[in-house]
């Protein structure tokens, strides 16, 4: 599932092609003559109508939620969930399309998901979608106290709760991975068990892997890609994700993989206490 990164590259990419554009048409492909639900909350007619016609004059996001502000006063809400991806004419073509936006420069904007889990809301508000999220890892909301707060009496591990997104928004398995490894944790560790030290060292890795991720366009381990089509850098970088049996760069100890919360989760047993 693409995560802050990636939807952040995704944000902006759509903010560089879409800003002052209207939306002049939408396509909805059958599936095998079937409705694809990729709509939610209303039916198709309910949410063409509200889309055809207005014109984005935002993008924003929130955590993995996407958001196109539209001059009617609704949002056009996105989330890719595991396999979706918004590709532009440039982007090779695929047979996964959900629904096609058509633009008036004549830009056409497909919305890809392979397996379907994603969607697409017309919201007068935000917060009709996005109950319940933590703040945003990288804004200044995101105190070293919350997050001592957060792990405060939690006999949770500490991977099971940076990726609560009740408790913070936009962390996925990559960059839990990779910030407890930052921070030196053991991803099993609970969360009670943390010092005032720890808690500031991986509040710190927390903003430093998603910061790494941005820079290098987002991770492409498998379907993840940009609105170009593009795939993202960031697998190349990582310390632990994926590495298993692998040296670690700090120690040369095997980097492992176990389970955490049911996620498969990697760290080095010398670095992460």
């Amino acid at each position: 599932m693409p995560e802050l990164p990636e939807v952040e590259t995704i944000r902006q990419g759509l903010e560089r092609r879409l800003m002052g554009r209207t939306i002049t048409a939408l396509r909805i492909p059958p599936d095998y003559g079937r409705p694809v639900p990729v709509i939610k909350g209303m039916d198709e007619a309910a949410f063409r109508e509200g889309v055809v016609g207005a014109r984005v004059e935002g993008v924003t996001r929130r955590g993995k939620y996407l958001a196109l502000h539209l001059d009617s006063g609704s949002m056009l809400v996105i989330h890719l969930r595991m396999t979706g991806a918004l590709l532009f004419p440039e982007a090779p073509e695929d047979r996964f399309v959900r629904a096609m936006f058509t633009f008036d420069d004549g830009t056409e904007m497909r919305f890809s998901d392979l397996r379907k889990f994603g969607g697409l809301w017309l919201v007068d508000e935000l917060s009709q979608v996005t109950t319940d999220l933590g703040p945003e890892p990288l804004s200044e909301g995101f105190t070293e106290a919350l997050l001592a707060e957060a792990v405060a009496g939690r006999k949770a591990p500490v991977k099971s709760i940076i990726l609560d997104q009740r408790r913070i928004a936009g962390i996925g398995n990559i960059y839990a991975d990779e910030a407890c490894f930052g921070a030196g944790i053991d991803p099993r560790r609970l969360g009670m068990t943390l010092g005032e030290v720890e808690v500031h060292a991986l509040h710190g890795a927390i903003r430093a892997s998603l910061m790494a991720g941005l820079d290098h366009g987002g991770a492409s381990f498998r379907d993840y890609r940009n609105t170009g089509g593009n795939v993202g850098s960031m697998q190349m970088h990582v310390k632990v994700f994926r590495r298993t049996g692998k040296p670690c760069y700090v120690c040369k100890t095997p980097i492992e993989r176990v389970k955490v919360g049911g996620r498969s989760t990697h760290f080095c047993p010398k670095c992460q206490r």
